[in-house]
């Protein structure tokens, strides 16, 4: 069994261009999920507003202010649908593979349906948690 951390993208970042994994590290928040996903899980990826779908240690990329928390529901389905297409060819959405969301709910409710039909496990441990409490959380796991 292989366990992936998904990590969403924040509103803090560099003001450079940088790798996907230091792009984000303005963001507490950002840090303590990354740093979390390194401990626990076997690989992690960063889900992007823009990009979908990034490896940590991918080219790096510029700065963008563009988020799903603010989204129509249609731009988030889009976005959706364009990150279960990543991840099925990732070949990420096996029943081998349990996926961790480390992300708000504007990331995860249009994708979950996606995943559905798919073998693959889904776990989202701050689900339900608000901010605060979601780097809390962090903070005791470590």
């Amino acid at each position: 069994m292989t366990e992936v951390g998904l990590v969403s993208c924040t509103k803090s970042k560099r003001d450079e261009p940088a790798v996907p994994r230091l792009l984000y590290d303005e963001s507490p928040y950002f840090r303590k999920a990354r740093e979390y996903c390194e401990r626990h899980h076997d690989d992690w990826l960063v889900l992007s507003a823009k990009h979908h779908v990034l490896d940590p240690d991918g080219p790096p990329i510029s700065p963008y202010e563009q988020t799903l928390t603010t989204a129509n529901v249609e731009t988030r389905r889009e976005w959706a649908r364009e990150v279960t297409a990543d991840l099925e060819e990732r070949g990420l959405l096996d029943e081998d593979v349990t996926l961790v969301i480390h992300a708000g709910k504007a990331y995860y409710e249009e994708l979950l349906p996606l995943l559905d039909p798919h073998p693959v496990e889904i776990h989202i441990p701050t689900a339900g948690l608000m901010f605060g409490e979601t780097l809390a959380w962090y903070n005791e796991q470590t």
